[in-house]
């Protein structure tokens, strides 16, 4: 199956489940119980996945940054780096600005972080306006500002840690159950606009 076949697969699953909502999370909770195994499997594929989503998030450092960039070659503002990485590892399109993504997933205290959780931060005089992708070890990965590049910073620096906002997890799909009506659909709307330009996710 090719990459481009896969992302619609994903697409078609997310569009699905951003239909049926609670229906179709009530018919996967009354199917017959799960083996011990799955606990497992489905823990070792999330480590998985969050080891792809960082090591892709890393391959971007020194990608020049651009207010309003989508692509690494056209170059990356920070939310476009943050929902270009989440589109290209588990395919599915984020909210395209910083403040949108901050409603979407759960969201955790700053103790509870860990790789591939998306941080929050003040940056413009307004809440949430600065979005990074948490690495580990205090560190997160961001596009920082014009004339920078995509790079790793400490959130334990004064400048971090006075404009740190808060944190989501985007652990699977379920996490857009929290989304508002407005952002499914502008979401949706976004999976059309992008294949009706480009044809693909």
């Amino acid at each position: 199956m090719s990459k481009i076949h896969r992302k619609l697969l994903a697409a078609a699953v997310l569009l699905g489940s951003l239909q049926m909502g609670p229906a179709f999370a009530q018919s996967l909770t009354e199917s017959d119980p799960l083996p011990k195994s799955f606990a497992s499997t489905v823990s070792s594929a999330v480590v998985d996945k969050t080891e792809t989503l960082i090591n892709n998030a890393m391959q971007l450092i020194g990608v020049r940054y651009r207010w309003g960039g989508n692509t690494p070659q056209s170059g990356l503002d920070c939310s476009g780096f943050v929902r270009y990485v989440f589109n290209d590892t588990f395919g599915f399109l984020l909210p395209r600005k910083s403040a949108q993504m901050s409603k979407v997933g759960l969201q955790i205290g700053k103790e509870e972080l860990r790789p591939g959780d998306l941080v929050f931060f003040n940056t413009m005089r307004h809440a949430f306006s600065h979005v990074g992708i948490y690495v580990g070890d205090n560190k997160f990965i961001h596009a920082p500002s014009k004339g920078k590049s995509i790079r790793v910073d400490d959130m334990t620096k004064v400048y971090w840690e006075k404009r740190y906002n808060g944190a989501r997890r985007l652990d699977n799909t379920n996490n857009f159950d929290v989304m508002s009506e407005e952002q499914r659909q502008q979401l949706l709307l976004d999976f059309q606009e992008r294949l009706d330009k480009t044809g693909r996710l």
